[in-house]
């Protein structure tokens, strides 16, 4: 595989990642390194992981999770999305910081969920017999270094347009998802 393809792959799979970076710096305040390190490194981690276990997974479980892989990844942003459009209807709740998209368990459903399109690349680089190794690594860091400038960006949003921009944010996880819903059962 040439570099030109896996840096496109890479873009590609990032796009996820940071428009929910974008969402995530628009709903916490104030942003703290720590928020940036989290969500940026979890991002990577799973962008890179997931083309690892697509691809050790090869042939053997691609008829499995082909089928239903785009509803776990729009539940899970539909359920963060949804999540972020009432926290935005009810701004007293973010002031006992237990929204904080970079912690717990949104920490892991978001790294899921925008990671979920990077196994299917993963099963495609076993079945093309490519190693794995090289293209999860660019995979990785490009979403981290895309996540961290999400964050940066929807953090200059926020401050402007504040819960607006939240429930936008919201909204468009949900159409993220909604989108590889489409994309899957149209080409399926």
């Amino acid at each position: 595989m040439d570099m030109l393809t896996l840096l496109g792959i890479a873009l590609a799979l990032a796009m996820d990642a940071f428009a929910v970076a974008l969402g995530v710096g628009v709903s916490v305040s104030p942003l703290t390194g720590r928020h940036f390190f989290r969500l940026g490194f979890h991002f990577g981690l799973f962008q890179a992981l997931m083309p690892v276990i697509g691809w050790l997974a090869g042939r053997t479980v691609q008829t499995y999770i082909v089928d239903y892989d785009h509803w776990i990844a729009f539940g899970l942003l539909a359920l963060v999305g949804v999540h972020m459009i009432f926290e935005a209807f009810h701004p007293e709740k973010e002031e006992r910081q237990t929204g904080d998209p970079t912690r717990g368990y949104s920490l892991i459903f978001l790294s899921v969920a925008t990671s979920i399109d990077a196994l299917a690349v993963g099963l495609s680089l076993g079945m093309l017999d490519v190693t794995v190794w090289f293209p999860a690594l660019i995979i990785g860091l490009v979403a981290g270094i895309f996540t961290v400038v999400g964050m940066l960006l929807g953090r200059k949003v926020g401050d402007r347009w504040g819960a607006r921009v939240e429930i936008l944010g919201g909204m468009v996880l949900v159409a993220i998802g909604l989108k590889i819903v489409i994309e899957h059962t149209l080409s399926g």
